[in-house]
């Protein structure tokens, strides 16, 4: 992988984090000045000069250099001008649906490359509609959904993509990733964007449409016949275990289905993607099957009520809020996906890491994410730009990137007759 010593000159600042002073912010900040290769120009961006100043004393020596740029998501100028002078931007400053655009728009404008932590149907193709064009044109590298969502679904789907071309086992079939484990919380962001995109669903009827397509981020490019959402509890063939959908599976299919797209559908004619929960089997398998249904069912239906929003807001996580130092260490995740290729072969991929997923884990993936947008970053004319994933916009230098960084990401034949 190129250094960051290697990027162009031209630009006052590498890399830009807009949003520091927020909870994931800071992790991401700090994730940086602990990481980030020496000569690597950073700037904190945010709505407060003084909180800013803060989050960089608190930082320690390493950003004792680092510039501030006071500058709010409203602020179409100040974000222009933030884009102009950096290389990199990457924003935390969700929901993205309401504050994102302008810095998106900004960053395809000026040639700037770009990540996030979205989790938005609704924002990732109003980003698509109104700016994969011009950053195609400028080479902007608009990379959306660099933390658990939806880092380890497009990253594992993209090892075994490799895995069977190098076999040459033809293309992938049907893929399905398990959740094998999951110990942290859900975040006050996450909620807070779901909460954005129902209301928003309330004023827009009509983009129910778009959010129920399985390829609502897929650019018009057909799918595989029979791709389809699981939205009930059933018993799996392959595994003989009771499942249900994984609640973040309607946003991390439709990205994975992008970079089956961008990459003119590479990953095979027959490719169909799904995410899963096991719930165990008999019984007991049917009942917590049918319980993580209904459980995200009602938690749904209570959001899309607007009179129950106080009430919800005593037990849910508000945006900016997060769990101790000591329950971000003990988190963590695991998961494993499975695919059958045209030629009958089957592979595992496994993601892993320590440290709670919607935090801990995700900062780090998204500070990589950006560091690696940093160190690849090419001459203008050279670079595909576009509004593109992390498996198409990084690859290989993001999975090299990640285990370094203690990150399982591995692949591995299985034998036949092997079941998950």
């Amino acid at each position: 992988m190129p250094t960051p010593q290697q990027v162009q000159t031209d630009r006052p600042v590498d890399l830009t984090l807009f949003g520091a002073t927020g909870f994931v912010g800071r992790l991401v900040a700090e994730h940086l000045a602990a990481h980030a290769p020496e000569g690597v120009r950073v700037a904190l961006a945010g709505r407060s000069a003084e909180r800013l100043r803060a989050v960089r004393e608190d930082l320690g020596e390493r950003a004792a250099t680092w510039s501030l740029v006071v500058v709010d998501a409203s602020d179409e100028a100040g974000l222009a001008e933030m884009a102009r002078r950096s290389h990199v931007v990457v924003s935390t400053v969700g929901p993205y649906q309401r504050h994102g655009l302008p810095l998106v728009a900004a960053c395809a404008e000026a040639g700037t490359d770009y990540a996030d932590l979205t989790g938005e149907v609704l924002f990732v193709r109003d980003a698509i509609d109104r700016s994969h064009e011009r950053a195609r044109v400028s080479g902007a590298r608009i990379v959306v959904s660099c933390g658990f969502d939806s880092v380890p679904s497009d990253l594992a789907v993209h090892l075994l993509h490799g895995a069977a071309r190098a076999h040459g086992a033809g293309g992938l079939t049907d893929t399905t990733l398990w959740v094998r484990r999951l110990r942290g919380g859900i975040s006050g962001g996450t909620i807070d964007s779901l909460r954005v995109q129902l209301a928003r669903l309330r004023e827009e009827p009509s983009l129910r449409r778009v959010v129920t397509d399985p390829e609502a981020l897929s650019g018009g490019a057909p799918g595989a016949p029979g791709q389809r959402e699981v939205w009930g509890s059933f018993v799996e063939q392959d595994s003989g275990e009771w499942a249900a959908p994984f609640f973040m599976s309607p946003y991390n299919t439709r990205v994975v289905r992008r970079s089956d797209a961008l990459l003119d559908r590479a990953y095979g004619p027959r490719f169909r993607y799904r995410e899963l929960v096991p719930c165990g089997r008999g019984a007991l398998g049917a009942l917590v099957s049918r319980g993580v249904v209904l459980g995200a069912g009602a938690l749904v239906a209570a959001m899309a009520v607007p009179g129950l929003g106080p009430v919800l807001d005593r037990v849910l996580p508000a945006p900016g809020e997060g769990p101790s130092p000591a329950e971000r260490e003990a988190g963590s995740f695991r998961t494993e996906t499975v695919t059958t290729t045209e030629d009958g072969s089957r592979y595992a991929a496994t993601v892993a890491a320590s440290g709670d997923p919607g935090y801990a884990a995700t900062s780090v993936m998204l500070g990589e994410a950006a560091l690696t947008l940093l160190a690849t970053r090419q001459p203008e004319g050279a670079r595909r730009g576009g509004v593109l994933t992390p498996a198409v916009a990084l690859g290989d230098n993001l999975v090299e990137a990640l285990r370094a960084r203690g990150f399982t990401l591995e692949v591995r034949r299985l034998s036949p007759g092997a079941r998950r």
